[in-house]
């Protein structure tokens, strides 16, 4: 685990589903752990911090989230998911502040439940779940799972991500793939342009 800007750390674990190391963060000063996956065999007390809520930014992320024995909050239109498996999970819309400096942004476009959240955490940062990657380089998820026209998925993703650059932030945090930690409005403006 590393702090990739004052008052967020960041770390990754196998997901035993993908295959492959996913990302998750704890935001220190609010307690929030957005999308945690805790390492295979290690508790909550791994995290070496204070958790108050666990805020999914889509509704495939529920990964740790009901081992911290905190409140679980996702994105309203995605609490289908949850029914019927012995989880409770409370709803968010866009607008709503989740915890102190943590903002749902209006998003949704590989799916309805798919946020995008402004974290005011060092120079400010925006969380992504599904809907952009960086591994490498910033990029859409495989076309395999943007649904029968991935082309339209694509631009409809780059098309919601115009309005997020008016935010203040300098960092990204992906749920799939690394940080940025500086310099993050720059990159996804450059994503934005080359695909627009």
């Amino acid at each position: 685990m590393r702090e990739i800007v004052p008052g967020v750390l960041h770390w990754q674990a196998r997901h035993p589903n993908l295959g492959m190391d996913v990302s998750s963060y704890l935001l220190t000063d609010s307690g929030t752990a957005l999308d945690p996956l805790l390492p295979e065999g290690e508790g909550p007390e791994w995290l070496g911090h204070d958790v108050a809520r666990a805020v999914l930014t889509v509704r495939h992320h529920l990964r740790s989230a009901p081992d911290l024995g905190v409140p679980v909050l996702a994105h309203r239109s995605g609490l289908h998911e949850f029914e019927g498996a012995g989880v409770e999970v409370q709803g968010y819309d866009a607008g709503a502040e989740l915890a102190p400096g943590v903002r749902v942004l209006a998003f949704g476009r590989i799916c309805p439940d798919d946020a995008a959240l402004h974290v005011a955490a060092g120079p400010g940062a925006l969380a992504f779940g599904d809907g952009i990657v960086n591994y490498g380089g910033l990029g859409h998820p495989p076309d395999q799972y943007l649904g029968d026209d991935p082309a339209a998925v694509k631009a409809g993703i780059v098309e919601g991500l115009v309005p997020l650059l008016e935010e203040d932030f300098d960092a990204l945090l992906f749920a799939h793939g690394e940080p940025v930690a500086s310099g993050g409005k720059a990159v996804l403006r450059e994503f934005v342009e080359s695909r627009a």
